[in-house]
């Protein structure tokens, strides 16, 4: 393959339209605006959602609820099993080590899901932990460390 081969070929490509440029281009005198009015002006047009001076529908229309979005927390889910899989051998898990081992991504904030089973005693460091998932881990004999309240 070549680069003249490429698709789609150099006269399957639509040039640009050219405005303007007088009345045997087919696109001369209004350039294809209509006649007159305000979106035949040079910068007319009028933004999104207007409606000539009527109250817009987004302002008509109620606004209900509470909206927290700005401010919701968002947490990165790890289940048990896939920890324990990650960590064989290993007794001390670290918010640091489950970043190095690209569990999920580095600073985001942890929650460690209860699916699936512990057999070792482990501590284990996140921002926060599903209520299965802290009692499987102290059930195992080891320790859950929130560290967020």
């Amino acid at each position: 393959m070549r680069l003249h081969e490429l698709y789609p070929f150099a006269e399957e490509r639509a040039s640009r339209k050219r405005v303007g440029r007088g009345s045997g281009s087919g696109l001369g005198c209004t350039s294809g605006k209509g006649n007159k009015g305000q979106n035949a002006r040079a910068g007319g047009g009028v933004r999104a959602g207007f409606e000539g001076g009527q109250m817009p529908l987004q302002r008509r229309l109620p606004k209900r609820g509470f909206k927290n979005a700005p401010f919701k927390a968002t947490y990165e889910v790890i289940n048990l099993d896939r920890l324990v899989a990650s960590f064989e051998g290993k007794t001390d898990i670290t918010l640091e080590d489950i970043y190095a081992r690209g569990l999920c991504k580095a600073g985001a904030s942890v929650k460690i899901l209860g699916v699936g089973e512990v057999s070792v005693a482990l501590t284990v460091e996140a921002h926060k932990f599903s209520a299965s998932a802290a009692e499987k881990i102290r059930n195992a004999g080891g320790e859950a460390k929130a560290l967020e309240g």
